[in-house]
């Protein structure tokens, strides 16, 4: 490939003009656009935060506005026709935080007049926010003489923003509802909608009536409608890419899906620029928002950890989120920690989707924001952090024996009686799982069907450990050690070369302590 020229990184840029103008990459998603502005008219698009959704509607916008020098060189340059334009209505709840369904009228409001504005279409007579809305379509379909494209960012923030506050939620989703209402009967005055967001509200409580919304989230057309492909990566950035590990950037980085196992994967934009840029691996996406009511939810429904990496659902689960009703499935995948692996079908036209950690990235953070509500504190993990890897590396069986008895002895009494979860034997097995996950070790988790035990596997410094947990009410019964030996565990390792450690591991719940602790190697 003859030397490219490098340009700058479009860091949290969300305006296609100044990506275009500012000498800046820019991954072409064009083709994706023009099918999807050629195929139907009302579009809703979930994606997680920071994956692009904003960059999408800017380039539609510029796109209808027919603003054609910005496009030279895309695919859609010569297939579009650029005498043809349309206005553009833009409204984003992205900035700031609501609190009260005032505020957001007030937002509502600000935003309307500043379009009418803009697009230099008069109010002829003040009403509420709905007729407000109506007008602004009908009377600029009028004033131009072309139907209105709407493009609506981050449509459910104001709801999110306030998630753990059922009553104010609902206050807020009533007055979006009442803005969103207006879509429908505005049919005549539209050309194309396009509502983006983070989580799939129910037709029913926020579009009421709006039944000919397209849901285009897990369409396999639309997959990597936002983010980077490992395409992308390798032809856009591929002078950025030297002096970095590429299957350490995938590892790190990549394996969000959505639209099935046969579409391509993607990175988060976000992780992948501020890697070229800073050269270094970190959890960039994951720090730029820890979501607190994430762990907090996690916390108090007592998620088995270990089924982070492999949790079966339903589709109807994946959409079902709202104010009052919130599944535990549907808030981990849309908002990204949890993504599409597989789907398989037992009953014909019944898909169960497998859901798992996406990367590395998301597997190690998510596991350490989720140690303190499991009873391990920030600072019994630092001294983990240190400690861990030593005793693996070294392969120091009763280090590592005595490393896991004072990891549980550790954990605080009064934890138990305060917490819903102390009524699954699962946490235990979390712990575990969670605090070997959180080191960026790499772990594989066998078996995560059965809570109170999990089969690990750890692969680390050029050893292998097999690890059973098994959760027993008071004396150690010897079956963790027996059962890896049965299940043949180590026979898909013995290939490796490296030394492979069988490691039983059995917990009394009544002593809350290691009761038996195993070793053979294999």
């Amino acid at each position: 490939m003859a030397d490219q020229q490098r340009l700058r990184l479009p860091i949290g840029i969300q305006t296609f003009s100044e990506i275009r103008e500012g000498g800046y990459y820019y991954v072409d998603k064009t083709p994706i656009i023009e099918r999807l502005v050629h195929q139907n008219k009302y579009y809703f698009l979930s994606r997680p935060r920071r994956f692009g959704k904003s960059l999408l509607l800017d380039t539609l916008r510029c796109l209808f506005e027919g603003r054609q020098k910005l496009f030279e060189g895309l695919y859609i340059h010569d297939r579009w026709d650029w005498q043809q334009t349309h206005p553009v209505i833009r409204l984003s709840f992205g900035s700031g935080v609501m609190r009260t369904r005032e505020e957001l009228d007030t937002r509502i409001r600000d935003q309307l007049f500043l379009e009418r504005e803009r697009l230099g279409v008069s109010l002829q007579r003040e009403t509420d926010i709905a007729g407000e809305f109506s007008a602004l379509i009908r009377d600029t379909h009028t004033q131009y003489g072309e139907r209105a494209v709407v493009l609506i960012d981050e449509y459910d923030k104001p709801i999110l923003d306030n998630v753990l506050e059922p009553e104010r939620a609902r206050e807020l989703r009533e007055g979006l509802k009442n803005l969103y209402s207006v879509i429908k009967d505005a049919d005549p005055h539209l050309h194309l909608v396009l509502i983006t967001g983070v989580s799939k509200f129910s037709k029913v409580s926020l579009f009421s009536g709006l039944n000919n919304l397209n849901d285009i989230t897990l369409d396999k057309p639309y997959a990597d409608i936002c983010g980077y492909t490992d395409e992308d990566v390798d032809t856009v950035f591929a002078t950025e890419l030297p002096g970095l590990d590429r299957a350490e950037i995938r590892d790190w980085y990549n394996g969000y899906r959505w639209g099935g196992t046969d579409t391509p994967s993607v990175y988060n934009p976000f992780d992948v620029l501020l890697l070229l840029q800073k050269r270094q691996f970190g959890p960039y996406w994951f720090e730029s928002a820890t979501p607190t009511f994430l762990v907090n939810l996690l916390k108090e429904r007592g998620v088995f950890t270990p089924e982070l990496t492999a949790w079966h659902s339903r589709p109807a689960l994946l959409s079902r989120f709202d104010v009052d009703d919130i599944s535990t499935d549907a808030l981990l995948f849309q908002t990204g920690y949890l993504t599409l692996k597989d789907i398989h079908e037992e009953v014909p036209n019944r898909p169960l989707y497998k859901l798992g950690l996406p990367n590395q990235e998301v597997e190690i953070s998510l596991n350490e924001a989720l140690l303190p509500a499991l009873g391990v504190s920030h600072a019994v993990f630092d001294d983990v952090v240190i400690r861990l890897p030593r005793l693996l590396k070294a392969a120091d069986m009763a280090g590592l024996e005595a490393h896991l008895k004072a990891l549980y002895a550790g954990l605080p009494h009064d934890w138990y009686r305060n917490n819903p979860i102390a009524r699954y034997e699962g946490h235990y097995a979390s712990v575990f799982y969670s605090h070997f996950a959180a080191l960026g070790v790499q772990v594989t988790v066998e078996d995560s069907s059965h809570h109170g035990k999990v089969d690990m596997t750890v692969d680390f410094s050029g050893h292998i450990y097999l690890f059973e947990f098994k959760v027993v009410e008071q004396l150690p019964e010897g079956r963790a050690l027996e059962q890896i030996k049965a299940r043949g565990y180590a026979d898909k390792y013995r290939s490796t070369g490296k030394p492979i450690h069988l490691i039983g591991v059995e917990f009394s719940s009544e002593q809350r302590q290691i009761v038996a602790f195993e070793v053979e190697t294999a």
